[in-house]
């Protein structure tokens, strides 16, 4: 996440607290998502899982107005069948 806040002229907050933190009812009354989650702005990109990266750069970029960035291929298969 920190380096994207390189590419991207955007900052960026990590929050890390113990799990237990995280169900509190302290933590509902935030309404914020349930960890781990990816917030751009108010939007919750995902929540209670991992997310690609690309997903998180296009949610940037669409805040941003800017063009989405370009999706690459994982790995040997997608070097081989590459368009």
């Amino acid at each position: 996440m920190p380096r994207l806040g390189k590419i991207y002229d955007i900052e960026i907050e990590v929050i890390s607290k113990p799990k237990a933190e995280y169900n509190t009812d302290e933590y509902f009354e935030l309404d914020l998502p349930l960890a781990p989650a990816v917030m751009v702005g108010d939007e919750i990109v995902t929540e209670g899982a991992d997310v690609p990266q690309y997903d998180i750069e296009a949610t940037i970029c669409r805040h941003l107005n800017l063009p989405f960035p370009e999706k690459k291929e994982k790995g040997l298969l997608g070097k081989v069948f590459k368009k």
